[in-house]
């Protein structure tokens, strides 16, 4: 090979090495929860728009969906995302002490990283046939309730701790508490892995007469299968549940889109996203937009996890881990 031909082919390599990591740095992956897939599918549409008309750049985000829980221990044993979008700071936790997520993570972002929240509510039915209104239905004889598995997705960390707190909001104790979500996991035919999961049961698979799910889903649901499927169901109390969001460090560190997943989080506070978030049921932190969408937002008495167990941390250790609350709670296939 003569010389000439030989930087021809180094020079070529290199234009084609610089032309991937350009292609890397103008891509992103964000790993999020089931139930939010709709919502990102229009906010990348939006963000791709907003930052090609800002910088002048044209970049790709890609999307990866599952139970939160699921996605934080993919993306910890080396799923290259850039971006996580997940509905519990447990799981973005669980990622800065395993050194993916920086420390202060929650301190990067706005209202602790969250820029929207949801609430736990009810789907039922058409027509509600088994006449579901609070939380106390839940666990009447025949009546069979589907929910997300609290050791695989935030979903089902959420039903537990709204469950649970339902009876605190009423002045009982953490013993009557957790009578109250035993005799409901008693009515819990099969575990979802995942919010979506949890619906496909209730609505293809035609299980169950309740399905305990985030606020969003009931839109999802209407676009999915078509209106009229099922009714919502506001109970008299509710938790907050937070949807936090960070920057995979480790990721972004070897594909330089530091800048850029920033960018893309830093968005999702603009009252664009903050529309769209709306539109798909999320509450936006945006008290302007929120306005807007009050018949969407219905009221209902909220508690945070902070008010009953100090944290979801806290709440993970003494509910959620091997040995926790419910395993002792919970025994599959009990009636």
């Amino acid at each position: 090979m003569t010389s000439l031909t030989l930087k021809t082919l180094l020079a070529s390599l290199a234009l084609a090495a610089s032309g991937l990591a350009s292609a890397q740095a103008n891509s992103l992956l964000n790993v999020s929860y089931d139930v939010a897939r709709e919502f990102y599918k229009d906010y990348n549409q939006a963000f791709v728009a907003h930052y090609k008309k800002t910088k002048g750049v044209d970049v790709k985000v890609d999307q990866s969906h599952g139970g939160s829980s699921a996605q934080a221990r993919a993306v910890n044993d080396g799923l290259a995302a850039d971006v996580v979008t997940f509905n519990t700071t447990t799981d973005v936790q669980f990622l800065a002490d395993n050194g993916a997520v920086a420390k202060d993570w929650a301190k990067k972002f706005p209202h602790d990283a969250s820029p929207t929240t949801s609430t736990m509510l009810f789907l039922v039915r058409n027509g509600n046939p088994k006449n579901i209104k609070d939380w106390d239905d839940l666990i009447k004889p025949g009546v069979q309730v589907i929910v997300v598995n609290p050791k695989t997705g935030g979903n089902g960390r959420y039903a537990y701790l709204a469950a649970w707190g339902s009876v605190r909001e009423k002045g009982g104790t953490d013993a009557q508490a957790a009578e109250f979500v035993k005799q409901l996991y008693k009515n819990v035919p099969v575990l979802g892995k995942g919010g979506r999961d949890a619906t496909a049961i209730f609505l293809q698979r035609n299980i169950g007469d309740v399905l305990i799910t985030f606020e969003s889903e009931v839109l999802s649901i209407d676009r999915e299968f078509g209106k009229g499927k099922v009714d919502a169901v506001y109970p008299s109390s509710s938790v907050v549940a937070e949807n936090p969001v960070a920057v995979v460090e480790r990721t972004v560190a070897k594909k330089g889109t530091g800048e850029l997943a920033k960018a893309y989080l830093d968005y999702l506070y603009s009252e664009e996203a903050q529309e769209i978030a709306a539109k798909h049921a999320l509450r936006p932190r945006s008290e302007t937009v929120l306005k807007r969408h009050a018949a969407t937002f219905k009221p209902l008495q909220q508690f945070t996890v902070a008010k009953y167990f100090g944290s979801l941390g806290e709440a993970q250790k003494v509910h959620f881990n091997d040995g926790g609350q419910f395993d002792k709670l919970y025994t599959p296939g009990a009636r």
